[in-house]
């Protein structure tokens, strides 16, 4: 079973707004065994809509469309659909009741406009929007649906999950499919598929294995779809070998596998300090607070998080953190011994149990022969013992924070598992 996803609206075309409603839709059809297999976007006019919508029709079974169903005038959605399905238009009691409700709720006079949002296609199948102004709409043509639905994302996924997805699962017979995801740090995607070779070669037709990579970190993603008839047991059975390979998976590369699905390394990270009781602090020099900023991204950092230090000059990492005048003299400071003695000052100076620090040339000047840019020395510390490292990344600057970022969370994730 193929959706596709069509985003109607100037404002995505000339990227005013970035569209996030197709990615959660996509998410949402996978689980429930509807693969997408195509997004694109229209603008705002009669003829562009029209096109992408037999465009669409012509290449899945399911058309879902988000925007285009406001009360101003450069909405036309409703009124095309209308056309194309040969539809009249009919005011619908129910949806203008809820809108005048609303606007009796929060004290507000009802715009006339109004009154347009709750005339709709009398062919359509209106879908109760509970949390806005704009119905869904659903169409059928030739076994064929078309689902218009609003572009506001809270709207759109209240219509998706109260009314579109249930509609399908019951007309739809979905083929099952599987996802797992494994999220590795440390190494790049070509590595990975190094080591990888021989598993993959190992996998049935019918799972495939993805990289996803961003900076730093690697997400490696097992898909399995049902290769036969669809029976009672096919979704178990799938789920049981997706879950077998994933297993494999792991443990040929347990050593760059932080964590799985929507984890996030911080979040890994803190769940570990949490659960053995320690703190934790930074010391950050090129990274300029961007490692504290990650770790407090997610909530219940407090619970372990003492704060962050951010000594971007020398005299700083002097007065704050006691490192030796004469070690950046001697060593500079982007070195190991520097970093090593931020790391210990940190745990010293602010009380935590455990320090991350980072020095380095985030770029795009700064560099010499012996240190060129993209150099950042990170060391972990919890007082006794102190690991550093040294990564060489590239010229560009915040590409370069954010690496040192990810490496150093990775680091203090090893460091806290030995």
């Amino acid at each position: 079973m193929k959706a596709h996803l069509l985003t109607i609206g100037d404002e995505i075309l000339i990227g005013q707004i970035v569209d996030t409603n197709s990615a959660w839709m996509s998410r949402q059809l996978n689980l429930i065994g509807i693969s997408v297999n195509g997004k694109s976007s229209v603008g705002d006019t009669r003829t562009d809509i029209i096109a992408g919508i037999e465009h669409a029709l012509g290449l899945a079974d399911i058309v879902l469309i988000t925007g285009g169903l406001g009360p101003t005038k450069d909405d036309i959605t409703k009124k095309t659909l209308a056309d194309m399905f040969g539809s009249g238009m009919s005011f619908h009691q129910e949806t203008f009741d809820r809108i005048s409700a609303y606007f009796q709720k929060v004290g507000r006079p009802m715009p006339p406009s109004m009154r347009d949002q709750a005339t709709l296609p009398d062919q359509a199948l209106i879908l109760i929007n509970k949390v806005g102004t704009a119905a869904g709409m659903w169409f059928e043509r030739d076994g064929k649906v078309l689902v218009s639905l609003p572009g506001v994302p809270f709207e759109m996924e209240y219509l998706m999950t109260n009314e579109v997805l249930p509609r399908l699962k019951n007309k739809f017979v979905a083929r099952p499919i599987v996802h797992r995801t494994l999220l590795t740090a440390g190494e790049g995607e070509s590595a990975i598929a190094r080591r990888l070779e021989d598993f993959e070669e190992a996998l049935p037709d019918y799972i495939k294995l993805a990289y996803l990579p961003a900076l730093g970190q690697v997400r490696l993603r097992l898909t399995g779809v049902w290769p036969g008839e669809i029976l009672a047991d096919s979704e178990a059975v799938l789920t049981a070998e997706v879950e077998k390979y994933t297993v494999v998976l792991r443990n040929t590369i347990e050593d760059l596998v932080f964590g799985t699905e929507t984890q996030t390394l911080q979040g890994v990270v803190g769940e570990k300090l949490r659960a053995l009781k320690r703190t934790l602090a930074t010391a950050e020099s090129c990274t300029g607070g961007y490692i504290s900023h990650l770790i407090t991204s997610e909530a219940g950092a407090s619970d372990f998080f003492v704060g962050s230090a951010v000594t971007y000059s020398n005299e700083m990492k002097i007065q704050l953190l006691g490192v030796n005048p004469a070690t950046i003299a001697n060593f500079g400071a982007v070195s190991e011994e520097t970093v090593r003695e931020m790391a210990e000052g940190t745990v010293k100076n602010l009380g935590s149990d455990l320090a991350i620090a980072v020095s380095g040339i985030a770029g795009p000047a700064g560099g010499t022969t012996e240190k060129p840019v993209g150099t950042v020395w990170i060391s972990v510390s919890n007082g006794n013992r102190t690991l550093a490292s040294k990564f060489v990344f590239g010229r560009d600057r915040g590409k370069n924070i954010q690496m040192a970022g990810v490496y150093a969370l990775n680091m203090l994730n090893k460091f806290l598992d030995q």
